[in-house]
Order: C-alpha cells, then sequence, then structure tokens
C-alpha cells in the first residue's frame, strides 16, 4: 500500500532520540516499506512481547497480517495469517475493548475472511463487520477510518446487489473530510487509509 510505504519512509527519518521501543517500532516500519511483512510481523511481535503495555506492535502484527491475506488465495496461507491476525488482536482487545482502531482492525480482519470466502464467510461475519465500525465510530466521531471502512465494506456489498451507492458515496466524502483534519497521537498511531478513500471518491464521480 502507497501509504504503508509513505509512513514507513517518515517514521524512519526519526531515529535521533529515540527509546528502544521506538527503534524497534522504527526497525519494523522500515521492513514492512521495504515489503518484507514477514520479518516486520516478527519484529512487532518481539516489541508486543517487551513492551505489553504498548497496544500498537499487536495492532500491526494484525495489521501486517490481515493485509497480506488480501494478496493470496491460498486457503492454508489465509487461514494462518488471519489467525496470527487475530491471535494478536485478541491480546489488546481484552485491554482495550472500547478502541476505535482495534475495532477497526477486528473488522479488517472479518473483511479478510469474507473477501477470502464470500459464499461461506459473508453471512458469517457481514453482520459484524457493521456493528463493529457502528461501534467505532461512535467511540471516536473524528476516526477516518471507522467511517470509511464500514462505507467500503457497503460499497462491496452495494456493488454486488445492484443498489444505490449515493448515501455510500457520501460517507466517502465524510471520511476524506476527517481525514484531512486527523492528527495521529504519536508518528507510530494508524493513519492509513486515506489514499483508498480517495481512489472510492475518484470512483463515486465516474457514476
Amino acid at each position: 500500500m502507497k501509504t504503508i510505504t509513505t509512513i514507513a519512509l517518515f517514521i524512519c527519518t526519526l531515529t535521533f532520540g529515540q527509546s528502544k521501543y521506538e527503534q524497534g517500532m522504527t526497525k519494523a516500519f522500515e521492513l514492512w516499506g521495504q515489503g518484507k511483512d514477514t520479518e516486520a510481523s516478527a519484529m512487532f511481535e518481539r516489541i508486543a512481547a517487551a513492551e505489553q503495555n504498548q497496544w500498537l506492535p499487536n495492532y500491526y502484527v494484525a495489521f501486517v497480517n490481515t493485509i497480506s491475506s488480501f494478496s493470496t488465495k491460498d486457503r492454508a496461507t489465509v487461514s494462518a495469517l488471519l489467525d496470527k491476525a487475530q491471535k494478536a488482536l485478541d491480546v489488546e482487545m481484552i485491554k482495550n475493548p472500547e478502541n476505535s482502531e482495534i475495532l477497526v482492525m477486528q473488522a479488517m480482519i472479518y473483511t479478510g475472511w469474507v473477501a477470502f470466502d464470500p459464499m461461506t464467510n459473508g453471512m458469517k461475519y457481514s453482520g459484524q463487520v457493521m456493528e463493529l465500525y457502528d461501534k467505532a465510530q461512535k467511540l471516536d466521531p473524528n476516526n477516518p477510518r471507522a467511517v470509511f471502512g464500514k462505507a467500503e465494506y457497503e460499497m462491496g456489498g452495494a456493488k454486488y446487489f445492484g443498489t444505490d451507492t449515493a448515501p455510500i458515496c457520501a460517507e466517502i466524502k465524510r471520511s476524506l473530510e476527517l481525514f484531512a483534519k486527523f492528527k495521529p497521537e504519536t508518528p507510530f498511531h494508524p493513519k492509513w487509509g486515506q489514499d483508498r478513500a480517495e481512489a472510492a471518491a475518484k470512483e463515486c464521480e465516474k457514476k
């Protein structure tokens, strides 16, 4: 993803005066930006084990593996990636059940299962995906990933069933307004998604 590479390169310029946690996170993002997903995931896992009061390392274990699952159709590989993502996120979900970003990531893991096998997993997970995005928005109305994630998921269903996409496009536009205002708490906090929202908005303009 373009955004991931940009984030990784930006973070790699911030190494001076960092703590061990920050240095580890910087290195993990560097590996991820180089396309070394397995190595990045392993680095985030090591940081998570050493820094159990930090939720971001496990969040990124979940993120790296979930994103990787979208690029393969091998059942064993998808299962391994999404199971690893779920195991990491479960640790943080117990500690931070009201964290909007963690809920968005859970929705993404479920979306990974749906994308792999829509016929089998669509009915199983779709309702939960929508509930997670709704809760994430209630917890943090200014989280652009919660708004765009729900709209993006709904767009897939609307295209499949041929329903009106105008309300969904309005939500995508709203997410872009939130992205423009969004300021992450630290360089390591989630800030991805704007490029996908912009691409989705362009598709809406073609309708």
